[in-house]
């Protein structure tokens, strides 16, 4: 069964940074990522993972397009690209990541936000079959989150779904895959570094 939203406070509004004459718009986002003290490497980083981990639950190229939402979506904020990949992963894992999903009590999309929700952040219903809409909504739902949670962002995504039995075992699916996006990392990882080593010794 698929798990809906529930918040009754507004999200808190994203950092924007000041905007300098001349500035590109790259060097603005590259801007507020360094004004929060994120690694910029470190999110790139987690994109692929994020990729292979959705592409067990749909096709690659959706799973390419979704990690890369997740990407856009959280720079400039305090969210990494996997803090949103496994909430879609919690939510719509196992109905394929698609945009057209709905839950029993309403929610949409691949981040399930509920009608008056999606309102809530300014877009209509029907909008959150877009994904990067939803994406956009659901990192905009996250932040008030936080706002309830008093920054800690665990109680955060517990919070994204709601509480009661629901988001208990809400709970337990997305840390079982925040696992998975975990061990994808790792296995990145080891990959460069393997391949580190396999340059470093035929070019020394």
């Amino acid at each position: 069964m698929l798990l809906g939203v529930f918040c009754d406070k507004s999200y808190i509004q994203l950092a924007r940074s000041q905007q300098v004459s001349g500035d590109s718009e790259l060097d603005r986002e590259i801007r507020r990522v360094m004004e929060k003290g994120i690694n910029l490497e470190e999110r790139k980083r987690q994109v692929p993972a994020i990729s292979a981990a959705f592409s067990r639950y749909t096709d690659p190229e959706r799973a390419r397009r979704l990690a890369a939402l997740c990407y856009l979506k959280t720079l400039g904020t305090f969210f990494m690209p996997m803090d949103l990949a496994e909430i879609a992963l919690a939510e719509t894992g196992g109905h394929g990541l698609s945009g057209k999903a709905v839950s029993e009590k309403g929610a949409l999309g691949v981040w399930q936000m509920m009608p008056h929700r999606a309102k809530s952040h300014g877009y209509s219903p029907n909008e959150m079959e877009n994904d990067e809409k939803c994406a956009d909504a659901a990192v905009r739902e996250l932040a008030g989150k936080m706002e309830m949670a008093k920054g800690d962002l665990v109680k955060a995504k517990k919070f994204y779904c709601g509480a009661g039995p629901d988001a208990d075992a809400y709970e337990v699916k997305r840390r079982q895959f925040r696992k998975e996006i975990l061990e994808e990392l790792n296995k990145e990882r080891l990959n460069q570094a393997e391949m580190t080593r396999f340059r470093d010794e035929h070019h020394s």
